[in-house]
């Protein structure tokens, strides 16, 4: 549930970036909103949700979208600005088009940073999908809530370890990602 949100949501951040890219006025106006959705308490968005989306995983899914938002597409957008103009002219000048500029230059440039807020959205998006377990989405967030309803020490602490442990896990995962498309570490200095 948690991979494919993130799938989503990444999918729908990136062609946005690039949008809001074009119009500053528009990126502000745009953050603004989604900044104001990501300070609803997550709690509450799912309880707004249900009444669309029903108690079941769905609710969840569509929460953990609206929430990374904000987290993607600021990184998104900081990623494709941080490239140099100079470069971008320079891609250019050697006859690429837009698209291959983007593709073959920007993209590639700007992922370490992209990747930075994929590192961070996965880790808002963990801990809401462990609230969703309470709105029927399942989860390994079932096993701290049966804990609690249980009133069962051992499954709220496994519950609670294995959460931090699968957190724990993807970050450093994303930092390897991060460290790896960095260009700055495939440049040789003589």
């Amino acid at each position: 549930m948690t991979v494919s949100a993130l799938l989503i949501s990444t999918g729908i951040a990136l062609p946005l970036s690039m949008v809001l890219l074009r119009s500053e006025k528009v990126a502000s106006a745009v953050l603004g909103i989604l900044g104001i959705l990501y300070t609803i308490p997550s709690i509450a968005l799912l309880i707004l949700l249900l009444p669309l989306f029903g108690l079941n995983q769905n609710s969840v899914i569509v929460a953990l979208i609206i929430y990374t938002q904000i987290i993607l597409v600021r990184n998104m957008i900081a990623g494709l600005r941080s490239v140099p103009a100079a470069t971008l002219e320079a891609a250019t000048g050697v006859g690429m088009s837009s698209w291959q500029r983007w593709y073959r230059v920007q993209l590639p440039l700007a992922l370490p940073v992209i990747l930075a807020g994929i590192r961070l959205a996965t880790i808002v998006a963990i801990s809401i999908a462990t609230i969703g377990a309470k709105f029927g989405a399942g989860g390994l967030g079932t096993l701290l809530f049966d804990g609690i309803a249980q009133n069962r020490f051992d499954k709220i602490v496994a519950g609670a370890v294995v959460v931090g442990l699968l957190a724990l896990l993807l970050n450093r995962l994303l930092i390897l990602a991060e460290s790896y498309f960095d260009p700055l570490k495939h440049v040789e200095l003589s």
